[in-house]
């Protein structure tokens, strides 16, 4: 519902003394405010979207910021009518579009947005996942989808997705079981750089989905380790490029594998030749949680970004965090709650699920949910807020040296 804060652009910014003694002070920069309200004046065809969850966030070659989410129409859960919406600012943040949509047909669920833009070309590319007539439980390989659509003029318009089921979900686990529930992200894929330059690499669950036609064709690669043992211990997914051209895996485990070590599972290696098997990393505390990772810049020192909830009980510590060393080490953090959203208290939380991108102005962008009534979770509306922070805001927060995966 429509809280009070609302009213306020709640853009914020501060300038303070940052703490290195080596250079001049530098800025402080953060804004932070609602763009997607659940419940509130966020309609569209008629829906007045009950909740806003899963947010995706990319910028364009033009610079354009588009914030992604499913709008769920009658309630927070994950199944029934669900759409796949769009929001589009090109001032960095500071306005937003009206609500758009990018899919909606039906009655069933239009999740999971995991965008990548291809910066040759320019077109981006939106997997998500489908459920038919939002199918739960779902108990056949049918009843979970990979679909795709592409928007060829900056995100204003989008073509009708297409099912690519048959060719990017495997039929069986390793374990010879049906390959029943699925994800896509959700998040965003990269175009790497480094290693087979111009390859598009969306995350997903067990494998990784690439094109190095620029979107022509789709391919998959079933994630496996270098001596060829399957990888099935995570779900939600994240992919960056690391710096000697390998992939890096930070993913939600599997609840059975939460429940050993109750941390991020972190895997690196190739498409070609695989990857080393998951494991916890020591410093990253998730709450089986979906998370966020950028690579901020390549050149020195270059930095890794990292966001996600740093609790084992709770999804409402969000914290972001750097690291200097392709993520042996996140080395500096700050918790989003040293500048709270406007409005929130005890019961109203800011919180979830993320994602993350630099902007044209040099800042970390950052979408993530809001749970507007923690007291009463299963019915309570959800919103999504876009945050803005600086380097220097960043580098103002605690430095962990230690902090190891």
């Amino acid at each position: 519902m429509k809280h009070w804060a609302r009213l306020l652009l709640a853009a914020t910014t501060v300038m303070t003394t940052a703490l290195p003694a080596t250079a001049a002070a530098a800025a402080e920069s953060h804004s932070e405010r609602i763009i997607f309200d659940g419940g509130g004046d966020d309609t569209l065809n008629g829906i007045r979207y009950h909740s806003f969850r899963i947010p995706a966030l990319i910028r364009t070659n033009a610079n354009t910021l588009i914030a992604f989410a499913e709008g769920r129409a009658a309630g927070n859960g994950d199944y029934g009518n669900i759409n796949l919406l769009y929001k589009r600012s090109t001032d960095n943040g500071a306005t937003w579009s009206k609500l758009a949509e990018v899919v909606g047909s039906g009655q069933g669920v239009w999740g999971n947005p995991t965008p990548v833009v291809d910066r040759s070309t320019g077109r981006i590319w939106l997997f998500m996942n489908h459920q038919p007539d939002g199918h739960h439980p779902v108990d056949s390989w049918d009843d979970r989808q990979v679909w795709l659509s592409s928007s060829a003029d900056d995100g204003v318009t989008w073509q009708a997705p297409v099912n690519l089921s048959a060719s990017l979900k495997p039929r069986n686990l390793a374990t010879g079981k049906s390959w029943n529930w699925d994800a896509v992200g959700p998040g965003v894929g990269i175009q790497t750089t480094v290693r087979n330059p111009g390859r598009l690499v969306i995350p997903a669950q067990h494998r990784n989905i690439y094109s190095d036609d620029h979107g022509t064709t789709w391919k998959v690669q079933v994630l496996e380790t270098t001596t060829g043992a399957a990888m099935e211990q995570t779900g939600e997914s994240t992919v960056l490029e690391l710096a000697d051209g390998r992939l890096y895996r930070n993913d939600r485990p599997t609840s059975a594998n939460w429940a050993n070590v109750k941390r991020r599972w972190v895997a690196r290696g190739t498409i070609e030749s695989g990857f080393t098997p998951f494991s916890g990393a020591d410093c990253l505390l998730d709450p089986l949680n979906e998370a966020s990772t950028m690579r901020y810049n390549a050149d020195t020192p270059a930095r890794l970004a990292f966001v996600n909830s740093a609790s084992t009980t709770t999804r409402t510590k969000m914290r972001i965090r750097m690291s200097e060393d392709e993520g042996r080490t996140w080395s500096y953090s700050r918790p989003f709650s040293d500048a709270p959203l406007p409005g929130e208290s005890s019961t109203y939380k800011e919180g979830g699920y993320s994602s993350i991108v630099k902007t044209a102005d040099y800042h970390v962008g950052a979408l993530i949910e809001v749970n507007e009534n923690t007291g009463s979770s299963s019915t309570s509306h959800r919103s999504i807020a876009f945050r803005k922070v600086n380097l220097p805001w960043i580098q103002g927060g605690v430095r962990e040296p230690n902090c190891v995966e």
